[in-house]
């Protein structure tokens, strides 16, 4: 129940005095961390401490532009009686160790976002803060416990500084939520380490934001494992990266990686040619691994011959059936393909040494070792266990079509390369040959993945992305109504079971969010006319916006040029623009856009950091849109959208996802009819 304070002029002034007084600490402990120096060690050790201090005092930057706090706990009588806590994005503390500011992570902050008056969680007072440029503007309390029952309490409705926050314009890449962050969000943020969550949000619920929390939260809980394992986001294109990439340094967090699929597999070469989506869609097939482990251990054996080994005046002997026995041993050990063959020389080592001890002779393990490295043992080793060069066994399955059903011979090469090296591989591909180099050498594990827009990923890539947290945990966030790829899942368990999370373990999780905090409800009641034909199981998204937002369908003559008319109306209003066009008509909208006087920035999917920071004013092809926001959207000629999709539900789930990337208005122009459900 938000009430208002008892003296607001004499509070603003205290609470200004406050983040005054907060932020002279904050630049007291930046100071302090810059004075001090990484000499007295050796130096690599040096030079690592100097990178620590670096980053701790890089992490103490004061940011003019906001508070270093957004909220106010005051706890009820008690232990704590009195007590005040203010909640921010860093710890600050004064020159003493007493927190002047709190980090949100911290376990006391929790009460900020969860406390309510049914259960209170030992606070008497949440306070909420308005702010501008820096400043606090306006102050609102919501007593709770049995301050509840006070008059000052009685207002009831929603908080409107909250509301305000929500709704603020944003220009650039996305903000944090730190101030407001719902309970239903702050349950999965703070999550424990061990526990993979999948995140199922329909547009504007937050999602992504809150997987870019969870990552500090683990970061700040659980630091020094994290430190040690690794953080990774994991988003479907380098705009996307770029648009979400200032959230966690907002935080404090600059040692997170931003990759995508394809950058997470481009170490093993580059994608130089372009599969047919039929083919695409066959290589990202979950049986593929069966085919390339296949393909793989048929290298191995059998043994023919048995080994001879010349020590001394003698020659050791061991039999083929018992290297064979051995041979077969390996395989089953579920150990990479080198591992294994490294085990090969020793088992052979010591068959000899058996050997050896029967006929009455002492080896001791500098023997075994020495007859691992022999030049017979090596020999051996290599005529029935050879290396494996992942690029050598991918070439021969896609030339011969080994090991493939008759329905995945599309895949083989109508013209393959003279040698593995001279491939053109396509981005299947080079999944394809990551998955390989796993089965050659176990792929080290993170201790956490964030990994967002989930439901566009095929089997395959889920793989190779599931292997990156194997002795890890995982964040999965999608929406299945979003899913644009002709491999795109239909099922969260399905997608858990190919990263190697089941739902039926207990350390794995599905939740779903569906209270829209970004998109206005007139713009997503519109959007979500589309469900029934694309995702007819899913729930409605609900906004829980104050403000409906604007919707505009607009019919005209000409799509191109009545959507520079549509920008020329919206581009003078505050915030961010986003115009979303047909792919192939990028360059006919960029024109139109020029010649009325619109400067704007083309995000085209690789290239977004300087863009987001020059214009408001944005053009953006369909294909490209996914987890961007703007203020306001005008999208053009929808039927052209979705019929550049392979088939109708694609199209429709592109359609879905362009209409809702809108925060406060949405503007549809079209000459051609609108696709059915949206018609009327």
């Amino acid at each position: 129940m938000p009430a208002p304070p008892t003296d607001p002029r004499a509070e603003l002034a205290a609470e200004q005095a406050h983040l005054a007084r907060a932020r002279t600490e904050l630049g007291r402990m930046r100071d302090h961390t810059l004075s001090l120096t990484a000499d007295g060690g050796d130096a690599i050790a040096g030079e690592a401490l100097a990178h620590t201090l670096w980053l701790r005092a890089k992490a103490l930057q004061d940011d003019p532009g906001t508070t270093l706090f957004f909220g106010r706990l005051d706890l009820e009588a008690g232990d704590d009686a009195g007590e005040r806590l203010y909640i921010g994005r860093r710890h600050v503390s004064d020159a003493d160790g007493d927190p002047v500011v709190v980090d949100w992570r911290a376990g006391v902050s929790t009460p900020f976002y969860r406390a309510s008056s049914a259960e209170p969680m030992g606070v008497r007072r949440r306070r909420r803060f308005g702010i501008e440029d820096g400043r606090i503007t306006a102050l609102e309390d919501e007593l709770l416990g049995e301050s509840a029952s006070t008059p000052a309490a009685g207002q009831a409705g929603a908080s409107e500084l909250l509301a305000r926050e929500i709704e603020r314009p944003r220009i650039g890449p996305m903000r944090d939520i730190v101030a407001t962050i719902q309970p239903e969000q702050d349950e999965i943020v703070r999550a424990d380490v061990g526990t993979t969550l999948c995140v199922q949000g329909a547009p504007g619920t937050g999602k992504t934001a809150v997987g870019l929390h969870r990552a500090a939260w683990l970061l700040y809980a659980f630091r020094e494992r994290l430190a040690r394992t690794g953080v990774l986001v994991v988003g479907p294109n380098r705009a996307f990266l770029e648009h979400v990439g200032a959230v966690l340094p907002s935080l404090g967090e600059i040692s997170v990686r931003h990759t995508t699929v394809e950058e997470l597999v481009g170490g093993h070469g580059r994608a130089r040619a372009t599969d047919t989506t039929e083919v695409a869609r066959l290589k990202g097939e979950a049986r593929m691994a069966d085919v390339l482990r296949a393909a793989l251990w048929a290298q191995v054996g059998p043994a023919t011959e048995p080994l001879v080994v010349p020590r001394g005046s003698r020659r050791w002997r061991v039999p083929a059936y018992e290297v064979q026995d051995m041979l077969d041993e390996l395989r089953t050990r579920g150990v990479g393909y080198a591992a294994a063959r490294a085990m090969l020389h020793q088992r052979l080592a010591h068959a000899v040494m058996v050997s050896m001890e029967r006929s009455g002779d002492s080896p001791d393990d500098r023997v075994q070792d020495a007859v691992a490295r022999s030049a017979p043992v090596k020999a051996y080793v290599k005529a029935v266990w050879p290396e494996a060069r992942p690029a050598a066994v991918l070439a021969h399955v896609l030339t011969t079509g080994e090991h493939l059903a008759d329905d995945q011979r599309a895949v083989v090469w109508d013209k393959p390369p003279r040698s593995p090296g001279s491939a053109r591989w396509s981005e299947a591909d080079l999944v394809l040959l990551d998955e390989l180099a796993d089965l050659v050498d176990r792929t080290p594990s993170l201790g956490h993945v964030v990994l967002d827009e989930a439901q566009d990923l095929s089997p395959m890539q889920l793989r190779a992305v599931g292997r990156r947290a194997s002795t890890g945990s995982l964040t999965v966030l999608g929406d299945l109504a979003q899913g644009t790829t002709p491999w795109s899942t239909t099922s969260w368990e399905e997608s858990l079971h190919h990263l190697g999370k089941e739902l039926a373990a207990g350390s794995t999780h599905l939740v779903e969010l569906v209270r829209g905090f970004r998109v206005p409800s007139s713009v997503i009641e519109f959007a979500a006319r589309l469900l029934p034909s694309m995702a007819p199981d899913l729930a409605p998204p609900e906004s829980v916006r104050s403000n409906p937002g604007r919707l505009d369908v607009v019919a005209v003559e000409d799509a191109v040029t009545g959507a520079a008319e549509a920008v020329s109306g919206v581009a003078a209003q505050e915030g961010s623009v986003g115009v979303i066009v047909p792919d192939a008509w990028l360059g006919r909208v960029a024109v139109a856009l020029t010649s009325a006087g619109l400067v704007h920035e083309v995000l085209d999917g690789q290239h977004a950091s300087e863009a987001l920071a020059r214009v408001p004013l944005f053009l953006v092809p369909a294909t490209v849109a996914k987890g961007l926001e703007f203020d306001q959207v005008v999208v053009v000629e929808p039927a052209a959208i979705a019929a550049a999709e392979p088939d109708d539900r694609t199209g429709l789930r592109r359609l879905y996802v362009v209409l809702t990337r809108a925060v406060s208005g949405l503007t549809v122009v079209h000459a051609e009819p609108l696709p059915g459900p949206l018609a009327g």
